[in-house]
């Protein structure tokens, strides 16, 4: 079985009664933390205005496709269509 053809990061986080992190487990979880937090707030900005987790109505794999593609289609038409109307 083939792997993925990347490798994926995550910080580290010390656990309880674990010795302090070393500086290379608190550089990876800056550099982690710097490209992950541009990420986390596009989707935020996405759920805020579209509310695309709420997929109650949805019964079949095509409806949720059409769920997720119009709403992400909405949140581009408010992100690139409305600023420019006003």
């Amino acid at each position: 079985m083939g792997g993925l053809p990347f490798t994926a990061m995550t910080s580290v986080k010390r656990q309880r009664g674990q010795e302090p992190l070393d500086i290379a487990d608190i550089w990876l979880s800056r550099a982690v933390s710097q490209v992950r937090q541009p990420v986390e707030s596009m989707f935020n900005w996405i759920e805020e205005k579209t509310s695309i987790e709420i997929a109650s109505k949805v019964r079949s794999y095509q409806g949720l496709l059409v769920h997720v593609f119009g709403r992400l289609e909405a949140a581009m038409f408010i992100r690139n269509v409305l600023p420019k109307c006003a």
